[in-house]
């Protein structure tokens, strides 16, 4: 029998429901692609909606409906249930539908891509290095929200600070840790179940304390790059108390956060003593990417050489969507003269990957 030594789940309820997510070439178009399933009236009524079309039945339930009152809706020939609530009051309410006798969740609400179910599999209990031990000293995950003028709005990221942070006023290093394409920031606290394998590591002493940051990189790469030096560094090391050069800052990022990280470093490679690019790289058929990564490596070179003590690039092996790509960008690298480490491991470009290249980077900062 096969044995599990450590794997974490993630079930997704309404998979694919926050638009963009995911592109099928042959699906066939629904109502739901374009639904918008919550709207506020200026008469101050509100409408839902929901995309059911082999349903009976729909209403609504949570603290938005009024008390003793049953909000049942109408299904439209395209299977669109609308269900209208007039006159709410100014506030935030919760809610949700009840399909058939079902309690559903809106799949179409902005954040329901953040809201999966998880489930741990975990056969050695305690022992596995991401799940919560009982007896040591837990630090503390927070959502930070911060503004912008990179990107004009209110952005936000959570942050891992380490037991009894408050307490003490000595600077601690920061290490950047980015997610990977179609998740937010909730991605590594969450599924990725970073402040547990940080928590873990320190109680083991084999880290060093730090602040971990975990921003939201589901926006334009470039826009990103600009949001990350303009906005989110400064505010970090406005905020808190950390080292502000480049030996006490790490970055690493996972995909589509592994694109954001080679963008970060190679427009400032003065910034990070410590890097590791996850499961990504330039994509082999784009030309433009590989030309100008050529000439702004060979411009960088020796500045990169000299800041980065460690430059990682790890892979999930020959089955993850990355491997061509990352391979064949390494070349370049080798071509520039850039000096790098490089590892994999079988998983291919999953999370049970991601989470041990964050447990084997993490004991190697800072030292």
């Amino acid at each position: 029998m096969k044995t599990w030594k450590s794997i974490l789940f993630s079930m997704v309820l309404f998979a694919f429901a926050r638009e963009g997510y995911c592109q099928f070439p042959n699906r066939t178009p629904t109502p739901n692609d374009n639904l918008k399933s919550t709207e506020v009236k200026e008469d101050g009524s509100v409408v839902f909606r929901i995309y059911a079309p082999n349903s009976n039945g729909v209403t609504l339930g949570g603290d938005i409906v009024p008390w003793g009152q049953k909000i049942e809706g109408t299904k439209a020939e395209n299977g669109v249930w609308t269900l209208t609530i007039p006159e709410v009051n100014p506030g935030t309410y919760r809610y949700h539908f009840i399909v058939d006798g079902v309690k559903v969740y809106d799949p179409k609400a902005p954040n329901a891509y953040e809201t999966s179910a998880l489930i741990d599999v975990l056969p050695e209990g305690e022992e596995a290095f991401f799940s919560m031990k009982k007896d040591i000293p837990h630090g503390t995950v927070s959502t930070v929200y911060y503004f912008s003028k990179s990107t004009n709005s209110m952005r936000r990221m959570h942050i891992w600070t380490p037991a009894a942070y408050n307490l003490t006023q000595k600077k601690l290093p920061v290490f950047y840790l980015i997610h990977g394409g179609g998740d937010s920031d909730m991605a590594w606290p969450n599924v990725g179940r970073a402040g547990l394998i940080m928590d873990n590591l320190l109680a083991e002493g084999k880290a060093e304390e730090m602040i971990l940051v975990m921003p939201d990189g589901g926006i334009d790469t470039k826009l990103f790059v600009q949001d990350f030096f303009n906005d989110l560094i400064p505010y970090i090391e406005s905020n808190y108390s950390v080292y502000q050069n480049a030996e006490y800052r790490a970055l690493a990022g996972l995909s589509m956060g592994g694109l954001e990280v080679l963008d970060s470093f190679m427009a400032h490679p003065d910034m990070f003593g410590y890097i590791n690019v996850m499961s990504s790289g330039w994509f082999a058929n784009n030309e433009e990417m590989y030309s100008s990564g050529d000439r702004r490596l060979s411009e960088i070179a020796s500045q990169l050489n000299q800041t980065a003590k460690i430059l990682l690039f790890t892979l999930g092996g020959p089955e993850d969507i990355a491997y061509s790509n990352g391979n064949e960008m390494l070349k370049v690298f080798d071509k520039n003269g850039i000096k790098y480490e490089f590892s994999e491991m079988p998983g291919g470009h999953t999370w049970h990957v991601w989470r041990h290249d964050l447990y084997n980077f993490a004991p190697r900062l800072f030292k």
